[in-house]
């Protein structure tokens, strides 16, 4: 079976699915990768500070995907604002391609991290917002996205404790919650960074002013969560 050639760029939020679906193979992760569609578009679209001719740029907000394991959408949209051609997407997982099941730093521009078991992303975060903070750099933004089942990870509530004690206002997580998680009821997720003394926001996933809402809320003096809730992981089509 052949696939499609993509139309050409620019592309918007309607392209995704196409793009999305250039990608096929066993290791998909659908759900994974679904889950943050939108939420990534709204970050990448409208709040991030960051663009392909600035991927390199000390100045630049930053953006991990600690969520790793369902790359597509991530993919896709760094495909539509021009961090890579849209023809590369067909060879996902393949032997010769730059994108791998998990994104790699080295290979994917725009790419922060080379992600692998669920739980190192926030970390990760705290430390590069740590980083950016000793140099003196205080404008460009720290972004992480877990899912909801992270937070099952002892490794994310230190992070969480520690960020809250020290202030880092320039640290955002956002979680994206399909119901994945073990531990805790379904929508008290933001307690848990609420407790730890971060500013917090519940909001449907799917909307894309509610996130952008949520996304650039102020928050003085405190690290941000936004809990992205979306449909369950295992809901019917």
């Amino acid at each position: 079976m052949t696939t499609a050639a993509p139309r050409p760029g620019p592309y918007g939020y309607a392209d995704l699915s196409a793009l999305m679906a250039l990608m096929t193979g066993d290791e998909k992760h659908g759900p994974a990768a679904t889950s943050t569609l939108d939420a990534l578009w709204v970050l990448h679209d409208r709040v991030l500070h960051v663009a392909p001719d600035r991927a390199a740029d000390p100045g630049r907000d930053r953006f991990l995907l600690s969520k790793g394991h369902g790359p597509m959408a991530y993919y896709a949209v760094l495909a539509a604002r021009g961090f890579l051609p849209a023809e590369v997407l067909p060879g996902f997982g393949g032997y010769d391609s730059p994108l791998g099941h998990h994104p790699d730093r080295l290979l994917v521009p725009g790419v922060e991290i080379a992600s692998g078991s669920l739980g190192h992303g926030l970390p990760l975060a705290v430390g590069t917002a740590l980083g950016l903070r000793a140099q003196g750099l205080d404008d460009p933004a720290v972004w992480v996205l877990v899912g909801d089942a992270e937070l099952d990870e002892g490794s994310n509530h230190e992070a969480i404790a520690f960020a809250g004690a020290v202030g880092l206002e320039r640290l955002h997580t956002v979680v994206v919650d399909n119901s994945s998680a073990t531990h805790g009821p379904r929508g008290g997720l933001a307690a848990r960074f609420a407790t730890e003394g971060w500013s917090t926001a519940t909001v449907d996933g799917r909307d894309h002013e509610a996130l952008y809402a949520a996304f650039t809320a102020p928050h003085p003096g405190r690290p941000h969560a936004v809990v992205a809730r979306v449909e369950p992981k295992n809901a019917s089509a």
